[in-house]
């Protein structure tokens, strides 16, 4: 069997454009591969793409300002929390029991779809069984 030759432009990571060059691959989400980089967006910015012109730099400008708002905005709770009477030990214990909490539902939640799919229900059906309300 003849070796595999890319077809289309050179990727960007570098491998070699001659068609007699071995083809480069990326992965699939369904675990297959494919050639090139189509419907691939990387989450980390080109270096290009974080260069401001014109336009990009009022758009970063208008987000530097709205982030400062956000953390006026944020201090002001703090500061209104801890006037109430609040500490920052209770809040973080606080904050602390509620990621308990979801992790426990979210068990009790997995278990009842097993338990559902097994029963060949749904699991809407199963709440009045264990005494469950729909909004739980």
């Amino acid at each position: 069997m003849p070796p595999l030759r890319r077809r289309g432009p050179a990727p960007p990571w570098g491998c070699p454009a001659s068609d007699a060059a071995p083809l480069c691959f990326a992965r699939t989400s369904g675990g297959g591969r494919r050639s090139g980089t189509a419907g691939f967006k990387s989450p980390i910015p080109s270096p290009r793409s974080c260069q401001p012109n014109g336009a990009n730099k009022e758009a970063l400008w208008y987000e530097i300002k709205e982030l400062k708002q956000k953390d006026l905005a944020l201090d002001q709770e703090i500061a209104q929390l801890l006037s109430e009477g609040y500490s920052l030990e209770e809040l973080e214990k606080h904050i602390s029991l509620l990621h308990e909490y979801n992790d426990i539902k979210d068990a009790g939640q997995m278990l009842l779809g097993k338990l559902a799919v097994i029963r060949g229900v749904t699991t809407k059906e199963l709440y009045p069984e264990y005494d469950l309300e729909l909004s739980d």
